[in-house]
């Protein structure tokens, strides 16, 4: 693990923490970097749920970003260090100190592949649409076209933290619950965030990432109804459900390592 330092874009250094994990034999394939969801971290989305062991098992070298705010990398107190838009040009930044190049197809290490989850699907799918030489393809887990953090009731959260007052907007309260459920996290920060994201909020139809797209959630996942309008937006995109997961197991879900697997490799 370490803060990744190298170079900065424009403004605030986010102190990003960075790991990368090698397969044990040496391999040609080309690597595969990790978006995690909001209130979530590397560890808990990839490391625990197995997904980091599974791809470089598959011959992958990975790599694992923790989100400003999020699980080892530093708060900020500044909002535009939060902002999708500057997410990804420190994602950007991050996949070129790693080395990683421009696609070629005579070089099957080349470019990245990118598995987001959540969140890390709103910033993966923004992401391939402005980096076409970078991406080759995109697993997007939990995804839709709908922004629930766009939403998010800002003042009723603060209230709340503040003095108790109850939050009348089921999401805003699961959201908020979400963020408190590990003792670790900074909850000012990830406020900051949706503060960010709402300054920002996610327009699907916008800019549409053009190489081929895995889209994958659970059945009864309420925050992925509109995958399938997702899907609709290119002409790339294939859907798969998982019976009985949600939007919280549906990440742990055997069949969805499996999918994502053999479909980075097609």
């Amino acid at each position: 693990m370490g803060r990744h330092r190298d170079h900065l874009v424009e403004g605030i250094d986010p102190h990003l923490s960075v790991e990368e994990h090698r397969p044990a034999q040496k391999s040609d394939a080309r690597p595969v970097l990790l978006l995690h969801g909001f209130a979530s971290s590397s560890k808990l989305n990839w490391h625990d749920s197995g997904w980091v062991r599974a791809l470089t098992d598959a011959g992958r070298r990975v790599i694992t970003v923790d989100l400003p705010g999020h699980g080892s990398s530093a708060s900020p107190e500044e909002r535009d260090a939060y902002a999708p838009s500057r997410i990804r040009a420190d994602l950007l930044q991050l996949l070129l100190d790693y080395q990683v190049s421009p696609l070629d197809e005579s070089k099957p290490s080349s470019g990245v592949d990118i598995i987001g989850y959540s969140l890390g699907s709103r910033l993966a799918w923004e992401f391939g649409a402005t980096q076409p030489e970078l991406v080759h393809r995109m697993v997007l887990g939990g995804p839709g076209t709908a922004d629930p953090l766009a939403d998010f009731d800002l003042p009723a959260a603060q209230q709340h933290l503040t003095d108790g007052t109850p939050i009348d907007d089921a999401s805003t309260a699961g959201l908020l619950r979400m963020a408190r459920l590990v003792p670790s996290h900074d909850v000012f920060a990830l406020l900051t965030m949706v503060e960010a994201i709402k300054g920002e909020p996610f327009n699907a139809a916008e800019a549409v990432p053009h190489m081929p797209l895995l889209l994958v959630a659970g059945d009864k996942d309420d925050r992925a109804t509109t995958m399938p309008e997702l899907a609709a937006l290119s002409p790339r995109a294939e859907t798969v459900w998982l019976p009985g997961r949600t939007h919280t197991n549906a990440v742990t879900s055997r069949a969805f390592k499996t999918a994502a697997i053999e479909f980075l490799n097609g």
